[in-house]
């Protein structure tokens, strides 16, 4: 279980990071305002992991975009790649988890699905949804 949440901190604190980076790409209040929501809602997982692991590995000191971000439509392209990344790292946590748990990893995977799809429907792509959040997609 215990690599199942390392991998789920990893995609949390990347998201922390790339949130960092996607809301000073945003100009409206609303964008600024959902990618703040967002970074707290990972920052509460990271937390959560932190606590449950009993020995947490210590996060790097900085992450490597996968492409550079220097408008909205690239931030939007980041925070949905993020949050697809996230959802998948939690899926493994379910099938590892019992309980209260399980219901946290569930919640986290699903929370990161909607926001996926928030940031779609931002940008305009097509689907807005994936049939199978946090499925690794072809």
């Amino acid at each position: 279980m215990n690599e199942q949440l390392t991998a789920a901190l990893a995609a949390e604190e990347a998201a922390i990071y790339a949130y960092g980076v996607i809301g000073v790409n945003f100009d409206s209040d609303g964008d600024r305002t959902e990618a703040r929501s967002a970074e707290q809602a990972h920052r509460q997982r990271r937390d959560y992991l932190v606590t449950t692991l009993t020995d947490p590995p210590a996060s790097p000191a900085g992450y490597e975009l996968p492409f550079p971000v220097t408008d909205r439509a690239d931030a939007l392209r980041l925070a949905i790649q993020v949050e697809d990344g996230v959802a998948q790292a939690w899926r493994p946590v379910l099938p590892v988890t019992t309980n209260a748990d399980r219901g946290t990893a569930l919640a986290a995977m699903v929370d990161a699905a909607v926001r996926a799809t928030r940031w779609r429907r931002s940008a305009g792509v097509t689907p807005v949804t994936l049939p199978f959040p946090g499925r690794p997609q072809s």
